[in-house]
Order: C-alpha cells, then sequence, then structure tokens
C-alpha cells in the first residue's frame, strides 16, 4: 500500500482549488486541475478552463515546458 505524505495531500488540496476556476465554463466536461511535482516542490500547475480547451494535464504540461524552455525556476 502506497503511504501519502503531507505534500501530497498539499499537492491535492492545491489541485481541487485549481479545478474550481472551471466552474460553470466546463460543462459538460467534469472540473480538473493538476499540480506536477516533485516531493514538496511545484513545478507546474493548470486546469481545465473551458469545454472544448486543453485539458488541465495538457496546460500544467505546457507551463512546465515554458518553465524548463525559458530557464524560469520551479516554484
Amino acid at each position: 500500500m502506497t503511504e501519502f505524505t503531507a505534500a501530497d495531500g498539499a499537492h491535492m488540496r492545491r489541485a481541487l482549488e485549481l479545478a474550481e476556476r472551471g466552474l460553470f465554463t466546463t460543462t459538460p466536461n467534469p472540473r480538473v486541475g493538476c499540480v506536477i511535482a516533485r516531493g514538496e516542490t511545484v513545478i507546474a500547475e493548470g486546469f481545465h478552463a473551458r469545454a472544448g480547451g486543453a485539458h488541465a494535464e495538457v496546460a500544467a504540461l505546457s507551463e512546465a515546458s515554458q518553465r524548463t524552455s525559458s530557464g524560469s525556476p520551479v516554484r
């Protein structure tokens, strides 16, 4: 069985907060938030902003790609 850390819980809470940003704009799709992290460090995050738009995971991966190509520090 997997042990979850306090950081895991914090990242999940953040993903749920991000998902709330899609309230009323993603129907019929679900509201989804995504946090890409390594340990306690957040690398990128995203959310599904509107129906027909990029899903949360795609938005987060796009942010991660932009950060790494520009040399921006992780959060």
